[in-house]
């Protein structure tokens, strides 16, 4: 499984967009990390009766309608919004790697009933369940956000993994395994689980972009991450007030969302191709 998972990496950064996305991700993780100690507090209001000034030597990126600093918040802003994002995909990807597992390896009614009601989710909208569950809490704790987000989106990776293993059971290697008395538990995780995880993990990488935007979209609806801590979505929101007069302060975290949801998407689909057996 390692050699194969290294193989696929390998042959994704062979692709000028997997380079660029992985160096974009890469620069965004360090600076998210490293930066915010050397920055101004993101929660400091030196003088919120100067407003929002424009990008200079002292604030990069400018201040916002409080006089906050803009670069602050937005690498403190990555640090959830990428934090969610990681983890609430790995989420989704544990449970819909392990529902499909359960589902095409033990076929009959077990595989049915767990089919039906991935069909059943994946028949109304993510954003729905989401404003549904969010709804129910006045302010959502970032942990609660990354359950809701990650226990919605399972549903199509299930699917894909189910596929996968009804293609794998039928292999000799797998007959062997079981004539050999290797429990149901062995053969799953031993034998099915590494020759399908990486469609999981081209499926993983392309859903981290839809993470960040719907997290992006719930914060600026007011569901999301609170002020005053800061969000890419928040600060969006935030900016309403002052966009025409101080457009920095939405343009930024826009630029930010906008780059890392590419970034994601062209690791992703190159590893996609990687993976594609016609393109190799």
């Amino acid at each position: 499984m390692r050699g194969s998972l290294q193989n696929l990496l390998r042959n994704a950064l062979r692709s000028p967009g997997g380079r660029r996305g992985t160096i974009a991700l890469v620069v965004l993780v360090v600076a998210a990390l490293a930066l915010p100690p050397f920055l101004q507090d993101p929660a400091a209001i030196p003088d919120a009766s100067r407003g929002a000034l424009p990008p200079s030597g002292a604030h990069w990126f400018g201040t916002d309608l409080l006089n906050r600093d803009v670069l602050a918040r937005l690498l403190t802003g990555a640090r959830f919004s990428l934090g969610i994002a990681a983890l609430a995909t790995v989420l989704t990807a544990t449970v819909g790697t392990g529902v499909g597992l359960a589902a095409g390896y033990a076929g009959g009614a077990v595989d049915a009933v767990l089919m039906r009601v991935a069909d059943a989710a994946l028949a109304i909208p993510r954003l729905f369940i989401l404003l549904l569950l969010v709804l129910v809490w006045d302010r959502v704790p970032p942990a609660a956000l990354i359950l809701v987000i990650g226990l919605t989106g399972w549903f199509a990776t299930s699917r894909l993994v189910r596929s996968e293993t009804l293609r794998l059971r039928r292999e000799p290697f797998v007959t062997a395994a079981e004539a050999l008395g290797a429990t149901p538990w062995r053969v799953m995780l031993t034998h099915l689980l590494p020759n399908a995880a990486g469609p999981v993990i081209v499926t993983a990488t392309l859903g981290i972009g839809d993470v960040i935007l719907l997290e992006a979209g719930l914060s600026f609806l007011g569901l999301g991450i609170q002020p005053p801590t800061p969000s890419w979505g928040g600060m969006i929101l935030e900016s309403r007030p002052v966009m025409t007069i101080a457009p920095w302060t939405a343009i930024f975290p826009g630029v930010a969302i906008i780059v890392t949801v590419l970034a994601a998407n062209l690791v992703g689909e190159a590893l996609r191709a990687a993976l594609d057996p016609r393109t190799a």
